[in-house]
């Protein structure tokens, strides 16, 4: 005591400036004050949240989870979403299903110009676009629209829907996703997205929460089980003349995920593992992030490759496709997938006419008339004039043309069926317990032509043809050789 009074009084033979004494005691409090702020505020010091941003997660141990970034089209959402139970799988970790993204509302970018977002920049670009289905009432999880029973069922896959997700990570009531209060729906949004700023990597790493991966298809070639591979070069690399144009330092390595990513790695240390673009395709001779097709000293990870190869609608939706091919367009017809309009197909408008034209005229000749033809196509009917599919149109007596719009009852119905269904709220009981179907009731329909679209094409007995390197047209032929329209 002795000493602080010491203390104290040097203190107040030097403040002999009032005035100054004032100052110092004004700026004092406004620090302290600050300090205060921003160690309560989540937006100004994310990772304060890591307290509470598990807690609940950690309710639910063992579970750990996997979070990623779909992007792009709805056929790449769903190459994503293979990867996805896949990486899981490996990794022994809870999938956490997303909705289907408004096509192109998020893109990735080129893999082989080595020019793609960054993967926090990805993750928080594809939370905020859910958060934004979730205000609009839009949302449809990928469980909703592709069947996952069968995997589910038998244990192949563990998985919890994003929003029960969300409401343990953000520590929110999952039941006010449905609540009609503008001040309740504010605040819930804004602690949304401050959570998806931690689990974007936006903060770094919070240990033992939040691990985000920073591996790109810049960087990065994901294998499994092979051999000799972890840490080698890949065959792909940028080359010279690019290094130079772009300024390019990247060096594109092969690692073993479950060596990289698995036990004993500090990614498993975290409750979830967020990953960004899961896309994969293949380019000169490599893949361009995930090269992972079989696993012979893995025969459950064998196994999944091989089962989600294929993963079928909902019935809703096969059934609506089945019904609208035996009674409205009726057998024997052809299928045409013409996509005309996005991005280099526009370039090879011809080409994709030529091969269309080239089987009509080969059925022409050996089919009774008029030939039926089920058109899929993003060319609006208001410009189908001067076109080939004009011309089909001015044949009636030799071609006879069906389309589905997303204004037709059957669609209509058909996406209130999935709704009510609510498939992806049945999935993994003990996690998702806390989600209301009745949250539901004032949702927008989602938008599923191109499914029954897609189902529909599975169906013609005259044969499919489809756009050359469209995803679209890669999907239908799955569908023809699962011979989804027999089952």
């Amino acid at each position: 005591m002795e000493a602080f009074n010491l203390r104290t009084n040097r203190l107040r033979k030097k403040s002999t400036n009032p005035n100054r004494s004032k100052h110092l005691l004004s700026v004092s409090i406004l620090a302290i004050f600050l300090l205060f702020f921003i160690f309560n505020n989540s937006t100004f010091f994310p990772t304060s949240l890591k307290t509470t941003q598990c807690l609940k997660l950690q309710t639910l141990k063992p579970h750990k989870f996997l979070w990623y970034a779909p992007h792009s089209g709805f056929s790449n959402q769903l190459s994503e979403f293979k990867n996805a139970l896949l990486m899981a799988a490996i990794l022994n970790r809870t999938l956490i299903v997303p909705p289907v993204l408004d096509h192109h509302a998020v893109v990735l970018g080129s893999c082989p110009k080595f020019r793609v977002s960054d993967p926090n920049d990805l993750r928080f670009a594809v939370w905020n676009h859910v958060i934004e289905l979730i205000q609009s009432h839009r949302y449809v999880s990928m469980a909703d629209v592709i069947d996952l029973s069968s995997l589910v069922s038998d244990s192949a896959v563990q998985v919890i829907d994003f929003r029960y997700f969300a409401s343990l990570f953000c520590d929110i009531d999952v039941n006010d996703f449905c609540v009609k209060d503008t001040k309740m729906e504010d605040l819930l949004l804004e602690k949304l997205k401050q959570c998806g700023s931690l689990l974007s990597g936006c903060s770094g790493d919070v240990n033992d929460c939040v691990y985000a991966v920073q591996e790109d298809c810049r960087t990065t070639v994901w294998t499994y089980q092979k051999d000799g591979e972890n840490g080698s070069l890949d065959s792909f690399q940028p080359d010279e003349q690019l290094k130079k144009k772009k300024k390019i330092s990247f060096v594109r390595r092969r690692k073993d995920v479950y060596a990289t990513l698995g036990p004993h790695s500090r990614a498993d240390l975290a409750t979830v593992l967020s990953f960004g673009s899961l896309f994969t395709s293949p380019y000169k001779g490599s893949e361009s992030y995930i090269d992972i097709h079989e696993a012979p000293g893995d025969q459950r990870i064998q196994s999944l490759i091989k089962r989600a190869e294929f993963l079928p609608f909902v019935n809703e939706i096969l059934d609506a496709g089945k019904a609208y091919a035996l009674h409205t367009v009726k057998s024997p017809f052809l299928c045409a997938q013409l996509r005309l309009l996005d991005g280099q197909f526009k370039n090879h408008r011809m080409a994709t006419f030529q091969g269309l034209k080239q089987k009509l005229d080969s059925l022409k000749q050996k089919e009774s008339l008029p030939v039926h033809i089920f058109v899929m196509t993003d060319l609006p009917r208001s410009n189908w004039s001067g076109t080939y599919l004009g011309d089909l149109t001015n044949d009636p007596d030799s071609f006879k043309l069906f389309r589905l719009s997303e204004n037709d009852n059957l669609i209509k119905e058909t996406a209130k069926k999935v709704v009510d269904e609510g498939h992806s709220l049945k999935f993994g009981d003990s996690l998702n317990n806390g989600v209301k179907k009745d949250c539901r009731k004032g949702q927008i329909l989602p938008d599923i032509l191109l499914h029954v679209e897609e189902t529909v094409c599975s169906c013609a007995s005259l044969g499919f043809v489809g756009t050359a390197g469209s995803t679209i047209a890669d999907t239908i032929e799955m569908m023809r050789k699962k011979q989804i329209c027999s089952h």
